[in-house]
């Protein structure tokens, strides 16, 4: 899941939420050295990724792809699922969509000093361009995936994943629908498990 899904399923845990924002940029034992609820937020972030990767809606969702894609298949459907959870927020949220973002971004701000320096450096941009809101149109993940695919010096294609995404909308939006109702009960109990250990 992208960064709008990994803050969500956080819910109210903000030591979780800061954990489950740098944990990409965490690598392999290196959490150890993080408090315990931060430690619990990377593990859950790892957790989510691994359920996502392997659950059989989301594979059904990359074989729609393009073959283009190769193996950026499944950072396509991230960013695809993110722009779900965005759209429909309000199926998931009684805070709307903008002003949890304006308070999420606003906490990392005050707590960025923790970060790895990657995040840090991510950090603006992701409040700068708006990216947790601007998900939520078409056109904003088309800039995204265009931002992707420079990233990437042109090899992944991801620009042209728009295509994909308006030719399937109806099937990607089921898919994240159901997906996500089990990621987020997978969430939960994994979340309460961490904080036991």
């Amino acid at each position: 899941m992208n960064f709008l899904a990994h803050l969500y399923l956080s819910k109210e845990n903000n030591n979780i939420l800061i954990g489950n924002f740098i944990a990409d940029a965490v690598k392999g034992k290196d959490y150890e050295n993080y408090p315990e609820e931060i430690k619990a937020g990377i593990l859950l972030h790892r957790e989510i990724d691994y359920f996502t990767d392997t659950h059989p809606i989301v594979k059904k969702s990359k074989r729609r792809l393009n073959l283009r894609y190769r193996h950026y298949k499944g950072v396509i459907i991230d960013i695809f699922y993110d722009h779900f959870l965005a759209k429909n927020w309000h199926q998931y949220s009684d805070i709307p969509l903008e002003i949890y973002a304006e308070n999420v971004y606003g906490f990392l701000q005050e707590s960025k000093e923790i970060f790895p320096e990657k995040i840090q450096k991510l950090l603006p941009y992701m409040i700068e361009y708006n990216w947790l809101v601007s998900n939520a149109s078409v056109l904003g993940i088309e800039r995204i995936l265009a931002g992707m695919n420079r990233r990437s010096k042109g090899i992944s294609k991801m620009d042209m994943a728009t295509e994909d995404l308006l030719k399937h909308y109806e099937d990607f939006e089921l898919d994240f629908t159901v997906f996500f109702e089990e990621l987020m009960q997978f969430s939960e109990e994994k979340t309460i498990d961490l904080l036991l250990k």
